[in-house]
């Protein structure tokens, strides 16, 4: 079986049957990553650029971990120490490091859009999206995805509520698309100033600003850090105003008694929405997520490569 698509620019392209063939390709290799020889020769041809016009650690990790342990050999870029500080366009960049004969492009850009644009001008490459803007983030809906199959077995009917700063997350909408392809349930919640009301009828998902009600619906939540950087305005109050009324707290999650998932795709910040102590409690898989993302990010760089064998 192959992707039905040249490129990873955002879940809203994938097909169900895209999603799951990288799902079921991620749990080989996450058994790969459980051997005392972590590393595969899957990819020892393959030339990979890490295109990060905007700062990352844990998906720049993630994805330079995942490269090597696919035994790729690995260019790593970042925009703040290259040509781009003195004024080289997005184009003449890309142009430059593929005339040394790149295969694959993973970019993270603060640009809607930036990966969609690489795919048009150059389509003899692999792009994949890293992140772009608050577009969508695909890996990480990915690899949420996988946690939550790892935990719960399935993703069909599972209710999933989102918390946070959903208008500027582009981890929101990449799990939006994924969840409700793969025939979960959506719930939003968070500030009426950041929650698009389009997304109710246009995504079919559910809306419920009151988060303990939304709480008690779900059996997962995934938990957005507030996006102060995005924010050009105003839009609540105070971090201890918004931690009172969409912090995920011990004392909440207890007044709720059920049992949740609790996800997070990180940086997380604490004390403002979530807790310390729920996101370290039983019921979190934030550091699983974290290592479920490199064999996700195995999956994608090696289904987009085209190589017939997974190597053993």
């Amino acid at each position: 079986m192959q992707l039905s698509t040249k490129h990873l620019l955002g879940i809203k392209d994938l097909l169900p049957s895209d999603i799951s063939l990288i799902l079921s390709t991620a749990q080989q290799f996450k058994e790969v990553l459980q051997r005392p020889i972590k590393k595969v020769p899957s990819l020892r041809d393959v030339t990979i650029v890490n295109l990060f016009y905007e700062n990352s650690t844990r998906t720049r990790i993630s994805f330079e971990l995942a490269e090597k342990r696919l035994s790729a050999d690995t260019i790593n870029f970042a925009a703040s120490a290259s040509s781009v500080s003195k004024g080289e366009t997005l184009l003449d960049t890309v142009n430059n490091i593929l005339s040394m004969k790149v295969d694959m492009v993973v970019m993270r850009h603060s640009a809607s859009g930036a990966p969609h644009f690489l795919s048009k001008h150059l389509p003899d490459t692999a792009i994949v999206n890293a992140g772009d803007g608050i577009n969508e983030h695909p890996t990480q809906a990915l690899l949420d995805a996988f946690s939550i199959t790892e935990k719960l077995g399935t993703l069909e009917g599972k209710k999933i509520l989102l918390i946070g700063d959903i208008m500027h997350s582009r981890v929101a909408l990449s799990n939006i698309y994924l969840l409700t392809k793969m025939g979960a349930e959506v719930m939003l919640s968070g500030p009426p100033t950041l929650m698009p009301k389009y997304m109710e009828a246009a995504l079919g998902v559910k809306i419920e600003y009151n988060l303990k009600k939304a709480l008690a619906w779900c059996d997962v939540a995934n938990v957005l850090r507030i996006q102060l950087e995005r924010q050009n305005q105003v839009l609540f109050s105070s971090l201890r105003e918004y931690n009172r009324a969409y912090g995920v707290t011990s004392k909440l999650l207890s007044e709720i008694d059920k049992d949740i998932v609790i996800m997070h795709p990180g940086p997380i910040n604490r004390g403002v929405e979530i807790d310390s102590d729920v996101a370290d409690s039983k019921n979190s898989v934030i550091l699983k997520q974290v290592e479920n993302g490199v064999a996700v990010r195995m999956a994608v760089l090696y289904l987009l490569s085209g190589k017939k064998e997974l190597s053993s």
